[in-house]
């Protein structure tokens, strides 16, 4: 059913639903963006799973944030379910799920007067999604996740740039990050980000040390970043102290990793929400990639505006260079080998040659 366009122009209060991980969270910020511009400043809401709250907090144009809980639904669903309910029915003129979950599409049918979802392909799992939604798209797997979160302002009749728009931290943590790096006397430096939310996004411990020790002695000082998590803190543990490398994990907050990000000249790491606060910023970025589906998940280049689409063992896009294995498997899009939680390709990728094209960029422009 297509919307009302003069119904539409009226629109002051929209609900986001995003039941998904942090990058795709950060990846919903151009969306917001447009609607900010387009409706003129209305109340933006979003609607999260409480893991990802803390980026969702940075993104502009973002008046309340809800928290769904895995931890709560696993305690008492039907309470938790309750009061969501109860604090976004009929609350809203315009609600849109960027997750075609069940879940996320009742919240967005409660909430909003007007309702629009992503929704599956599969017939059997979006017919009564297609009877119930005011309208909706078909998430596209194949179509990278800052194209799928834009597809709604096609509905909406909206005008759009293809960007990913960047968070700007605030001026005190710039100032706060700019002390802490001129404690260490850094300039121009790289970001190496050798962490991911998941196992199977890690590279291996001995060519991650083979790499960071062939970055040592290279021209430019290496920043290593991560969190506060059981993953960095386990890596901090394990990190060669090495000339020209300086450990800064566990010492930022997600808006002082976005100001040290901005700060650097690029980013060297996996591919995590790191790897896309970077590519919002226009760093020069070489990724490493595992199993992850590249289309989807690759970075995005706004200079360029586009992303990968296809699997390569080196590709250089813009400002993007990727690094995957050379196997027909790759990118199976799984956790894992089968599922294993274990990435076999991510040790097929030689760390002597991510140098290689990371010492030439800097040779070239440093």
């Amino acid at each position: 059913m297509p919307f009302c366009i003069e119904t539409l122009r009226k629109i002051k209060k929209i609900l986001v639903i995003i039941q998904r991980s942090n990058g795709d969270v950060f990846l919903s910020s151009s969306l917001l963006m447009h609607l900010h511009q387009y409706y003129k400043g209305p109340k933006i809401d979003l609607l999260v799973n409480d893991d990802t709250a803390s980026i969702a907090k940075l993104i502009p144009y973002v008046n309340n944030i809800i928290t769904f809980s895995y931890t709560k639904k696993k305690k008492n669903r039907l309470k938790q379910e309750k009061n969501i309910i109860f604090k976004i029915f009929k609350k809203y003129d315009l609600s849109i799920s960027l997750t075609a979950s069940d879940r996320s599409v009742i919240y967005a049918l409660a909430s909003g007067k007007k309702a629009l979802s992503a929704i599956e392909i599969d017939i059997k799992k979006s017919w009564w999604k297609k009877l119930f939604l005011s309208n909706y798209y078909f998430f596209d797997k194949s179509k990278h996740i800052l194209l799928n979160n834009l597809e709604s302002l096609k509905l909406l009749k909206i005008d759009f740039k293809k960007i990913l728009q960047p968070i700007e931290p605030s001026k005190d943590v710039i100032k706060r990050i700019e002390y802490k790096i001129n404690k260490h006397n850094l300039k121009d430096f790289l970001i190496f980000h050798p962490s991911a939310q998941y196992d199977y996004k890690i590279y291996p411990m001995k060519l991650r040390h083979a790499l960071l020790d062939r970055l040592s002695n290279g021209s430019v000082p290496i920043v290593v970043t991560g969190g506060q998590n059981s993953h960095d803190l386990h890596i901090k543990k394990q990190l060669p102290v090495l000339n020209n490398v300086i450990d800064f994990i566990g010492e930022t907050s997600i808006e002082e990793y976005i100001a040290l990000s901005k700060l650097s000249i690029g980013y060297i790491g996996m591919d995590t929400l790191n790897m896309h606060i970077a590519a919002s910023q226009n760093k020069r970025i070489f990724a490493v990639y595992g199993p992850t589906n590249i289309k989807m998940w690759s970075p995005w280049s706004n200079v360029l505006q586009k992303s990968s689409v296809e699997n390569s063992p080196y590709q250089t896009y813009g400002n993007v260079t990727i690094f995957q294995a050379d196997m027909e498997c790759v990118a199976c899009g799984m956790a894992g080998c089968n599922d294993s939680g274990k990435s076999e390709c991510l040790s097929k990728i030689n760390p002597k040659y991510i140098f290689e094209q990371v010492d030439k960029w800097l040779k070239d422009n440093y």
